[in-house]
């Protein structure tokens, strides 16, 4: 089974329509809509990132989203310092907990960080001057725009998959 459609580099897709899979393709994610409006919020601009990023739900992209925030977002390390205490992040590991369990949970972070770290020093080097930044939680105005113009005009292609050439 290949990349869902919005993790394609090139996606058509809208915003929206990118959403829609990514939900349909994790239905152990907490729904947005099942949470206070608040925490809503957060956890919707959460995965509208997973979205934009092409990133999928596993440990890896889980991972590399959360810098890839940081450091390209509107949602800079000092703006995640202050909703780190917020209920919506409480909800986003106790998902990934409650379905596999708090030893599992960090087991993992352990496997995937020795892959992940080369990746992320790169993407680092690439954004340590970044300028033009994506918004967080103000995503809405990009809902109707396709996945590949959103991802030209915040010069995203970068830190996207490449495709696989198993042809």
């Amino acid at each position: 089974m290949g990349p869902a459609e919005y993790e394609c580099r090139e996606s058509t897709q809208t915003l929206r329509q990118g959403l829609q899979e990514f939900y349909a393709l994790n239905p152990q994610i907490t729904a947005p809509d099942s949470q206070p409006v608040e925490f809503a919020e957060i956890l919707r601009a959460h995965d509208v990132g997973h979205v934009i990023f092409g990133c999928n739900a596993d440990m890896y992209d889980e991972l590399k989203l959360l810098p890839l925030f940081w450091w390209t977002t509107e949602c800079t390390f000092s703006t995640y310092l202050t909703m780190k205490d917020s209920p919506a992040v409480d909800v986003m590991y106790a998902d990934m907990i409650q379905e596999r369990g708090s030893l599992w949970l960090f087991a993992s972070i352990l496997r995937t960080l020795p892959r992940l770290l080369p990746e992320l020093a790169i993407i680092w080097l690439k954004t340590r001057n970044w300028r033009k930044r994506l918004p967080f939680l103000d995503y809405q105005h990009l809902l109707d725009r396709e996945l590949d113009s959103i991802r030209s005009e915040y010069d995203l292609f970068q830190f996207m998959k490449r495709p696989s050439s198993s042809a």
